[in-house]
């Protein structure tokens, strides 16, 4: 410190935010009250997990230390009444943003609460996840990206109409971030396909009657003509064929959709999803 300068304290004493949890919660409520007031530069601190009494001591004389006040929200009942007992004991100011409100729907309802910090964290991650699915799989539909499969949770591959974007999008809603890759004959499939690892790779298949029906719907939608080769039988094996070619190719397991739901194919894959990595460790 220079021999003139003076160590200046903060104009506000800080706003603790203490949660047994994250605190975003807790933030989010402080910062809604704090744009209210435009001018003032009050700090504010998140303490996040405070799940034992050692810590509440800590936390209680950090807010000592700085003239903080504590706002709170601590859902686990025995910790919220330690840390009000541990601020009135110290004259430290505190604001419980959970308790009142808590208290009332457990009698109301007659049940406890569950009390486990950071519920809504976790529902807000798992929503933002799912956004995210859907953004990635949107973007790497039909494919596209394909530079950048190797990203994906999953990769689906097989020719025109064998149902890849609905199921995608399917797996998608459920927080999974889905590629798919079209296969055509006389185009080769991008390399990137057989680099990612193939227990996450889906050739998907049908019944050469059941796809050409299928087609058949579309060319009518689209006024295509009747002889068109999209509906030939024979060009139609063929392209089965080649697709059957990059899966044996890759090693990528076949999945026959033929005259199955979206539900009954996307449960398939998660299951052998699941098999292979287990329930918690295959998402990328």
């Amino acid at each position: 410190m220079e021999p003139n300068e003076q160590k200046t304290d903060p104009p506000y004493p800080p706003i603790l935010v203490v949660s047994g949890g994250k605190g975003l919660a807790g933030d989010a409520v402080v910062q809604s009250i704090l744009i209210q007031f435009p001018e003032s530069a009050v700090p504010v601190k998140i303490i996040p997990d405070v799940l034992t009494m050692e810590r509440i001591w800590e936390v209680v004389e950090l807010a000592l230390r700085t003239r903080g006040v504590i706002v709170h929200t601590m859902v686990d009942p025995k910790m919220r009444r330690a840390l009000i007992c541990a601020c009135d004991s110290r004259d430290v100011k505190h604001f419980d943003l959970v308790g009142g409100l808590s208290d009332y729907l457990s009698d109301l309802l007659q049940t406890k609460p569950i009390s486990k910090p950071g519920l809504y964290r976790l529902n807000n991650i798992e929503y933002y996840q799912r956004i995210e699915a859907i953004e990635f799989t949107m973007k790497h539909d039909d494919g596209n990206n394909a530079d950048r499969i190797a990203n994906a949770d999953i990769i689906l591959t097989g020719v025109s109409r064998t149902g890849k974007t609905p199921l995608s999008i399917y797996l998608a809603m459920f927080g999974w971030k889905v590629a798919n890759v079209p296969l055509v004959p006389g185009i080769p499939p991008p390399e990137e396909l057989f680099k990612v690892d193939k227990n996450r790779v889906f050739g998907l298949t049908i019944s050469i009657t059941y796809l050409i029906a299928q087609r058949g719907n579309r060319v009518r939608t689209l006024n295509m003509p009747d002889d068109s080769d999209y509906i030939d039988r024979r060009k139609v094996r063929e392209e089965l064929d080649f697709a059957h070619s990059i899966f044996d190719r890759g090693g990528f397991t076949v999945v026959d959709i033929t005259n199955k739901p979206i539900e009954s194919s996307a449960n398939n894959i998660l299951s052998m999803l699941t098999e292979r990595f287990g329930r918690e460790n295959w998402k990328q």
